[in-house]
């Protein structure tokens, strides 16, 4: 059965993120992270979306709850990290509605491993009265962007890693992309932001904005430690047809020492809000207000996400939404 995976400014019914739980996974700024994705939450939901906040156990509950706003609907799960743009379902559309997608993870190519990644997906599906379909190959929802009409972008770096699908041709994960979210089409990127630990998701390089229109950052300095990826990126974007619209990069972000892979391409987009994570960068209001021109339609905001990305992600990643369904008011808006 042919399907198609709707584009994220498509009509959203909710959204999934997740709450921070465990302070080994966030050294040092598990509060801070918590108090971050808790403004996230609140943002979407004071918006007008419904949001549904996964929440680990009773003591994760109680400070979810000292900070979000009663519009927020908690969620008790069993889940690992936070990062449901991965581990939860894909919502599909075929025939007979809306359908599940839900492929095998391996804790990004075995870097982490925590008890309940590989299983939240398929419970959120089920709960959300879906029918799943389970395919037998690797792949995270960060690692693919697509535009609604058949074409996506990723990275060679994460979907052709050995890591993931040793056994896969890069004709073969086309051929699967295609007959399990409908992808009739891939542009490929090279690489990733560098440290990026999910070996390159295109979902912080590189966004379908638009059909046919792609959002990349570009470098704001000379010490800018993306600036090639950047330009290799746009390369091939202006190589396969596509319209390639330029927004300012954070520039170089460090924790320490570590190089972090700061980037405003991770916005989340919902039915009425676009939210941007910052940085502290002095770059941050004009990333913002580019994001902001590309979707005229909603409302854009800024929100902290320095915390958020030193446990390895961004609003995207924590993140994961239900699509309207094709028939629901508004769905074909």
């Amino acid at each position: 059965m042919a399907v198609t995976m709707p584009p994220e400014w498509a009509p959203q019914d909710w959204l999934w993120i997740g709450f921070p739980h465990d302070a080994e996974e966030w050294p040092g700024v598990l509060s801070r992270a918590q108090e971050q994705i808790a403004g996230f939450a609140n943002a979407v939901a004071e918006s007008g979306q419904e949001v549904r906040l996964l929440v680990r156990d009773a003591a994760n509950e109680a400070r979810a709850r000292e900070l979000v706003s009663p519009a927020v609907t908690l969620e008790r799960r069993a889940y690992g990290d936070i990062w449901l743009r991965d581990t939860g379902p894909l919502v599909v559309l075929g025939e007979q509605g809306r359908m599940a997608r839900r492929f095998g993870f391996n804790g990004w190519g075995g870097k982490y491993l925590m008890p309940g990644d590989q299983t939240i997906g398929a419970e959120l599906a089920r709960d959300a009265e879906l029918a799943l379909q389970a395919s037998d190959w690797i792949l995270e929802g960060g690692a693919v962007d697509g535009d609604g009409t058949g074409l996506a972008i990723t990275t060679e770096q994460c979907l052709l890693n050995p890591n993931r699908n040793p056994q896969l041709s890069r004709d073969e994960i086309a051929a699967r992309l295609k007959s399990d979210l409908g992808f009739e089409r891939i542009v490929w990127l090279g690489d990733g932001l560098i440290n990026d630990h999910t070996d390159g998701h295109v979902d912080n390089l590189a966004r379908f904005v638009a059909p046919g229109r792609v959002a990349l950052p570009e470098a704001t300095g000379p010490d800018d430690p993306n600036a090639a990826i950047y330009d290799d990126a746009a390369r091939r974007i202006g190589e396969a047809g596509l319209e390639l619209v330029r927004i300012p990069s954070p520039g170089l972000v460090t924790s320490g020492d570590r190089i972090e892979p700061a980037s405003y391409a991770n916005f989340a987009v919902t039915s009425h809000l676009v939210v941007v994570p910052t940085f502290g960068s002095i770059h941050d209001a004009a990333g913002v207000a580019a994001i902001r021109d590309l979707f005229p339609d909603r409302a854009t905001i800024g929100l902290p996400g320095d915390a958020v990305l030193a446990g390895g992600g961004g609003f995207h990643c924590a993140s994961q939404q239900m699509p309207s369904a094709p028939d629901a008011p508004g769905a074909k808006a």
